[in-house]
């Protein structure tokens, strides 16, 4: 069991790593405008507008979101204290590395056009 979250824990910072690693080439968006694309990319996946994001995989933003504000974990962290907080810095690591790759994504569809094929009321 501990080799499995172990494993998880990797494959979390390597992906987001990976995700780093794209976001800082030459050309690609900067945090501000990924943090400003992302009410956009939130309200058009919710409306249906934008096809690049489900509305499962939103609500597993969603509940990753609340994993980590949550006053539940709290008492995992206090008498686990490294592997209450390693729970955590899983789905944090998770959630960064998922944020890049999505507004990435999003920003790439919406300057190729994609929005505009769709009108919002």
């Amino acid at each position: 069991m501990a080799r499995v979250v172990t494993g998880r824990r990797f494959g979390a910072f390597r992906a987001l790593w990976r995700a780093v690693r794209r976001g800082r080439r030459p050309g690609s968006p900067a945090l501000r405008e990924r943090a400003a694309a992302l009410p956009r990319l939130v309200r058009r996946a919710v409306r249906g507008r934008y096809p690049g994001l489900g509305g499962g995989r939103l609500a597993l933003f969603a509940l990753g979101l609340v994993y980590l504000v949550s006053p539940v974990d709290v008492v995992p962290e206090i008498a686990l204290t490294l592997l209450g907080l390693g729970d955590d810095a899983v789905v944090a690591l998770w959630l960064a590395g998922s944020f890049l790759d999505e507004t990435d994504r999003y920003l790439q569809w919406e300057h190729t056009g994609g929005d505009s094929r769709l009108e919002e009321p």
